[in-house]
């Protein structure tokens, strides 16, 4: 097999961040270099690994300028010394509205470049007894483009949290039965979403795409109270779960296995039999 498009083990990271940066910052490092030591080529961390559990507004705050700030050069630091594809779940990265971030997914290669940036597209809203989100209040949506990098996988697909409830967003990636290899799903889900749509949503996009879903989400208690799904997993192009986490920090490995995907599209060629094409 060409070496430029190999399997290789990943890993989800998953996290229940605080409000204090470089307390998170401190644990995505220990869970990286937990991952690395067990094989992992590329590691995703999850949506607001830096900071969750404040405000909305005050996450916004810790908003930096593109290709500078601390996120970024952890991230990129992060990737150079253990020789991997890192992908920060997001970073808030200053719009083009002042009152408003970017909510950015960025791709670092093992020689600390960051080589892709996915700017959150579809922003969520939820009303639900108490709980209450909008995060349109404090965040610029992304241009309506599909993002995806070349890992030494194959094509990977960039996208965060709510944009899973959109299959339209990964389907322009295709022509025929050719597709990205694998698709990255950073998250903080609630826990009411999460235990009514998080797996089903994650297979879901598995099974039609017939590529791997590498889901890294935030699980467990926060400091203000709420409460986050988890459950990071890696799911497999027939859909079955490869690697689970529920609760609590920690990491999710697996194998990309690109003959079990090429079986998959050979024997149920779903993707050549499309007739309906995004534009």
């Amino acid at each position: 097999m060409d070496n430029s498009k190999r399997g290789i083990k990943v890993a989800a990271i998953q996290m229940v961040s605080g409000t204090g940066l470089d307390a998170n910052l401190a644990t995505a490092a220990r869970l990286i270099d937990q991952a690395v030591h067990a094989g992992a080529e590329l590691v995703l961390l999850p949506e607001y690994f830096g900071s969750l559990g404040a405000s909305l507004a005050d996450r916004s705050a810790l908003r930096e300028r593109d290709g500078v700030g601390t996120q970024q050069q952890f991230l990129s630091d992060m990737a150079e010394r253990h020789n991997i594809w890192l992908i920060g779940g997001c970073v808030p990265i200053v719009g083009n509205d002042p009152e408003r971030a970017r909510s950015a997914s960025l791709v670092y290669n093992p020689q600390g470049e960051r080589v892709a940036r996915y700017d959150k597209i579809h922003l969520f809203r939820f009303s639900y007894g108490h709980e209450s989100y909008d995060e349109a209040d404090l965040i610029e949506p992304g241009e309506p483009t599909p993002t995806a990098f070349d890992a030494p996988c194959g094509r990977t697909v960039l996208s965060i949290c709510y944009d899973i409830r959109f299959p339209e967003l990964y389907r322009p990636l295709y022509t025929g039965a050719d597709g990205p290899t694998l698709i990255l799903m950073p998250a903080a889900f609630t826990f009411v979403t999460g235990q009514a749509h998080w797996e089903v949503l994650l297979r879901a996009r598995a099974i039609e795409n017939q590529c791997y879903v590498l889901a890294a989400a935030q699980g467990g208690i926060h400091e203000n109270g709420r409460h986050t799904f988890g459950c990071s997993m890696l799911v497999s192009p027939w859909g079955d779960i490869v690697a689970g986490l529920d609760e609590g920090e920690g990491i999710v490995c697996g194998k990309i296995d690109l003959e079990l995907m090429a079986s998959v599209r050979a024997q149920m060629p779903a993707l050549e039999h499309r007739r309906i094409f995004c534009r």
